[in-house]
């Protein structure tokens, strides 16, 4: 077995979950600290702690509801909205990935870590992205640390907002 040294990642070790990680970090207004990059008036957007690749987002309704038939119409307008306007925000941090993976776990069977608080996943892709370390090697390396992520996307955020796109 190989090992992947990171140190950084122990504050993330041994904290038992209680409660909606979501509602948790919405009802927190440390947004910087708790990753979280935007917020509108039915839904807001964080990072995820635990990235498939940089850039990885999930935009979550505000109002704790684990399933996507139980969303207001508003609701679910926004979040699409959002989900529109954080792939703008992405290309334009990151200098147009190739491509994005974008989808809804719903219900535990189907993989949603957060079950009982819907979100929708962004994953920017790039050609090459999964490569030998992840194929063969069972290992994914994440090329940028978090914070620094963090501000490449509310950067390109305020661009886009002060071009009043959302």
């Amino acid at each position: 077995m190989e090992n992947l040294w990171a140190p950084w990642r122990s504050i993330y070790i041994g904290k038992p979950q209680t409660g909606c990680i979501f509602c948790e970090k919405l009802n927190s207004h440390e947004d910087k600290e708790n990753l979280v990059i935007y917020r509108g008036d039915k839904t807001f957007v964080i990072m995820n702690l635990y990235p498939y690749n940089n850039g990885h987002l999930l935009i979550a309704p505000k109002r704790h509801v684990g399933d996507i038939t139980d969303l207001t119409d508003e609701e679910l307008l926004e979040l699409n909205k959002m989900t529109r306007f954080m792939v703008q925000a992405l290309r334009k941090a990151f200098g147009n990935p190739h491509g994005f993976n974008i989808g809804i776990n719903l219900g535990k069977v189907a993989g949603a870590g957060i079950p009982g608080h819907l979100h929708v996943h962004i994953v920017p892709r790039w050609e090459g992205d999964a490569n030998f370390m992840a194929v063969i090697g069972d290992t994914r390396v994440i090329s940028e640390g978090l914070q620094r992520t963090y501000e490449k996307i509310t950067g390109a955020i305020n661009e886009l907002t002060g071009e009043g796109v959302f």
